[in-house]
């Protein structure tokens, strides 16, 4: 079984299927909103004259969250961004368990003197380069100053404290990237896309930072006007943490 499979059948074994409200994609973030307002990375790299029409496009909306949940196996990267958005959209997070922590603060501070390695680009990096001890950052494709990512396997053992991004669960990257977690690091995974789900406590992550849309329908036109969600009016920081002794 895969870590997405675990996350669906977590969710369906406590949430009904419900209707979809609306299906945005923006430039940069997805949005879907059924239960709750679900976030997912828009991943599509394909110029708009070799895309393939996306199957009931227009109709999206018309659809349930968990037949849109089902596009996370899709081999279409934007329809996996859809359902990677209505998976989010239907976990009910356990706020009486979580909190509000900065991700970026925490491995910042953890990350400092030591062995950091993040997976993908982030606005903190170079902030980071200067904190740590060592920074490796992996990448598909890499720029000047990155790790190739197929380098993980002997980058990874090495690491402090590790970040990733959910995108290594919309491009089907996470469940080998879970194997190389050495237990002694701390492992974050951040950003709008991440579910807030304690499934993923079981494949070595410790702290899960996601976010809630207080105000669905402002994040919805935010994405939908081409924001990156830099400064989100309307989502709130949420964070779950595995073993809160590891922060100490």
């Amino acid at each position: 079984m895969s870590v997405l499979h675990d996350l669906i059948t977590a969710v369906k074994a406590k949430s009904p299927d419900q209707e979809v409200r609306e299906v945005w994609v923006g430039t940069y973030f997805t949005g879907v909103w059924s239960r709750e307002l679900g976030l997912a990375t828009t991943q599509s790299d394909i110029p708009c004259c070799f895309a393939k029409e996306l199957d009931h496009a227009g109709q999206l909306h018309h659809r349930s969250a968990y037949e849109l949940a089902d596009l996370l196996f899709s081999a279409n990267p934007l329809e996996v961004s859809i359902g990677m958005a209505a998976l989010n959209s239907m976990i009910t997070v356990d706020t009486q368990n979580s909190t509000e922590i900065n991700a970026r603060d925490l491995i910042l501070e953890h990350g400092r003197g030591k062995n950091v390695a993040m997976i993908g680009h982030f606005g903190f990096t170079e902030a980071l380069r200067q904190a740590a001890k060592k920074l490796w950052v992996l990448e598909l494709d890499p720029t000047f100053g990155d790790t190739p990512a197929n380098q993980a396997p002997e980058i990874l053992p090495q690491a402090d404290v590790i970040g990733l991004t959910a995108t290594s669960l919309i491009n089907h990257t996470f469940d080998d990237l879970s194997k190389l977690f050495p237990p002694r690091a701390l492992v974050v995974m951040l950003g709008p896309t991440t579910p807030l789900s304690p499934v993923l406590f079981d494949y070595g992550i410790n702290v899960v930072a996601g976010s809630i849309a207080d105000a669905p329908l402002d994040v919805l036109h935010l994405i939908g006007q081409g924001s990156p969600l830099h400064k989100p009016k309307g989502l709130r920081r949420f964070t779950l943490v595995h073993k809160p002794n590891i922060l100490s």
